[in-house]
């Protein structure tokens, strides 16, 4: 036997001993399971789902789910940076050290992927990237499929019901461009009537689209920055939404005018610096009270040190840590749906802002389970304004 073969035999037999995998038959699948049992991933590895949740084909399938995360990969109505198509997967990619086994918070006291929720990651919808009008359509009827699903009896929550007095499941979209909020609330407006809009952003999205220039056509007219707009010329809004981090430039203060006449409040950035977070917190409780109220939010209301990775940063926003203690200002507010948009990873820097948006969605995740169990809601007081923590 030639001498390297011999060390190749050494090695094998030393390495089955050490490990104490003996050798199997040919064709033995059993193998692996004798040896080590059920795999599982790693952070960095495994077939990549938001925080390892198992995946389901949500608009296909008849199954249950009380919380579904869905992929609207769409960027075709930007005004600056293209890219937010690739954001699902950019959220989806900063979510790998989030897992049932890594899941439990401080703040929250609980994990939401133990398992005790039914949450799946539905994957994404196959939007057009030729045809707005198409994309809307598509966009639309996925979103209207996904809330119509039933929920996942016994496990202890109370769910946005809408006005059919049905229970209806909470979906929890990636984005994609901000336009998706226009489809989104098409759907909503059916189920729940005028929708309350909390809206963090730079931006405040309520532009009318005579101040774009080469908005000619009709579906030309619904961008990124003009969706609010049509979604209130269509009644979809109800009049005591309100926008906060707001920074941007404006064409003048007619601007403001008009976001006023669409139906928003607004909180600029700066004034966390005078009221905290606290201050903001109440005045949204004020402002939105016990309405079906949507919960979108911008990367950009980030300041682009912690979250350079989307389309149009505007610097002075708030740190990745203010935004988390909003959010958890929260609870009490009746949350039908949310979203987080306008992450485009191609812009990032070692995927921080993938990281960032993925933390806050495990945020609006907890937020949404702790803010729902059954027993806290049937102790409030109907019209009470809850304790908030922050």
């Amino acid at each position: 036997m030639k001498t390297q073969h011999k060390h190749a035999l050494l090695f094998s037999i030393i390495s089955c001993a050490y490990f104490g995998v003996t050798e199997a038959s040919n064709g033995d699948a059993t193998k692996w399971m004798e040896a080590y049992g059920t795999p599982h991933d790693m952070a960095f590895s495994g077939i990549v789902t938001f925080a390892h949740l198992p995946s389901a084909p949500c608009l296909i399938s008849q199954t249950p789910f009380d919380i579904g995360i869905i992929g609207f990969p769409f960027d075709t109505a930007v005004s600056y940076r293209p890219g937010a198509r690739f954001g699902p997967k950019g959220i989806r990619d900063g979510s790998r050290r989030l897992r049932a086994s890594n899941g439990w918070s401080l703040h929250w006291g609980m994990n939401p992927y133990d398992g005790l929720i039914s949450i799946v990651d539905c994957g994404d919808v196959p939007i057009t990237p030729y045809d707005n009008a198409l994309a809307l359509q598509e966009m639309e009827v996925a979103y209207e499929t996904m809330i119509n699903r039933p929920t996942v009896p016994g496990h202890g929550l109370s769910f946005p019901r809408g006005i059919d007095g049905k229970p209806h499941p909470f979906v929890l979209t990636l984005g994609g461009d901000h336009t998706i909020v226009y489809p989104i609330l098409r759907s909503l407006f059916k189920r729940h009537g005028p929708i309350t809009v909390l809206h963090f952003d730079s931006h405040i999205d309520t532009w009318s689209p005579d101040k774009i220039p080469t908005s000619t056509s009709l579906i030309s007219q619904i961008t990124h920055g003009t969706m609010f707009w049509k979604a209130s010329t269509e009644g979809l809004i109800a009049n005591n939404s309100i926008h906060a981090g707001i920074r941007s430039k404006f064409a003048g203060p007619w601007d403001l005018d008009h976001d006023t006449a669409v139906g928003f409040e607004m909180v600029t950035a700066d004034e966390i610096d005078d009221v905290g977070v606290e201050g903001i917190v109440q005045r949204i409780h004020h402002r939105v009270g016990n309405d079906p109220l949507y919960l979108s939010i911008d990367i950009d209301v980030i300041d682009p040190a912690f979250a350079p990775g989307t389309g149009t940063p505007e610097p002075g926003g708030w740190t990745t840590r203010e935004m988390k203690r909003l959010l958890r200002g929260l609870q009490g507010l009746n949350i039908v749906g949310g979203d987080i948009v306008e992450v485009s990873p191609a812009y990032d820097t070692a995927d921080i802002t993938g990281i960032a948006a993925a933390d806050l969605v495990h945020e609006i995740l907890s937020l949404f389970i702790v803010g729902n169990k059954e027993s806290r809601l049937k102790s409030r007081i109907p019209g009470e304004r809850p304790h908030i923590e922050l």
